[in-house]
């Protein structure tokens, strides 16, 4: 089966490699992204010094981590 996808190249499917850890991690990580950017402030980048930034997008972190 691995052989037959590494063969296959890119259209096999499911890399012969898969971590099934690395990817729940990654996949967390990306979730977490995305809810940062539902907060319109953080996706548009409306704060431009970087302090401020910084500051909101850690006080939304914040309120993300507090929700859960």
């Amino acid at each position: 089966m691995r052989a037959n996808r590494r063969r296959r190249g890119s259209a096999g499917g499911r890399p012969a490699g898969f971590d099934r850890e690395r990817h729940r991690r990654r996949n967390e990580v990306e979730r977490c992204f995305h809810r940062l950017k539902q907060w319109r402030g953080i996706a548009t980048r409306y704060e431009k010094q970087p302090g401020r930034y910084l500051a909101a997008i850690t006080l939304a972190s914040a309120l993300i981590w507090l929700e859960t």
